[in-house]
């Protein structure tokens, strides 16, 4: 393949997400349901000229036979006066007028019939169109339905804009309460072994264990003195 030929499946490509990105299948139903519409306009605008058509071709037809039956009285009225010739003539008008009839009757039966196929092709126009609108409103509310399941799970799982770092912090933050702790720790033990001290205590390390141990003989003597009242209370059998 050349490099035009991959430039250009390429670019059909982005062209085609990007046109995806932009569909919004709410917008995308109601203008097909708009195009439904206007076609369904459309066809009554045709029918309606095919009727009034149909209805001139009428008014011609009706036109011509109320011109016949006159020629017809005219050849009687010509006949009783002993005017054959103008009967002759009266009885040709009466036959131009039949052959008007019989050729505006043939017309008037196409359309007709083209009216016929009008309203059949409206009703089921109509019938597809109103079956469109409900499916259209209800997958409308699926995918609103969807869309919002898909915020939701979007949200518990951090992976939507609003949730999409919180993992992160919360891994950062019990770190840095890990490692708190731990220096905590070591200064704490540090403090209690005496390489870190108190910069506010002028004792030297003899001194400090020497108070340590004048400590502990305080308490033990405490002790002792407090095992020998408690002895001298208890009753002597």
């Amino acid at each position: 393949m050349s490099v035009f030929g991959r430039m250009a499946d390429i670019l059909q490509a982005k062209t085609h997400k990007l046109l995806n990105h932009l569909e919004d299948p709410d917008e995308l139903l109601d203008l097909s349901y708009e195009k439904m519409i206007a076609g369904l306009q459309e066809t009554k605008r045709h029918l309606a000229d095919v009727v009034a058509e149909q209805k001139s071709l009428e008014r011609q037809i009706d036109a011509a036979q109320q011109e016949a039956t006159r020629a017809e009285n005219d050849a009687r009225m010509a006949l009783q006066a002993g005017r054959e010739d103008l009967a002759r003539s009266a009885l040709s008008s009466k036959q131009g007028a039949l052959q008007k009839v019989d050729t505006l009757k043939g017309a008037h039966a196409n359309i007709a019939a083209q009216a016929d196929k009008l309203i059949a092709y409206q009703k089921k126009l109509e019938a597809r169109i109103e079956q469109f609108r409900t499916e259209k409103e209800v997958m409308k509310s699926s995918y609103a339905a969807a869309q919002a399941q898909v915020k939701v799970t979007e949200s518990l799982t951090g992976v939507g804009k609003n949730l999409g770092n919180v993992g992160d912090a919360m891994r950062r933050a019990g770190d840095k309460v890990a490692g708190m702790q731990a220096k905590a720790d070591a200064l704490d033990g540090l403090m209690q072994s005496g390489v870190l001290s108190d910069p506010l205590d002028n004792s030297t390390a003899a001194q400090k264990e020497l108070n340590a141990l004048r400590s502990t003989q305080a308490v033990d003597a405490e002790l002792e003195k407090l095992k020998s009242e408690m002895s001298s209370q208890k009753p002597k059998s």
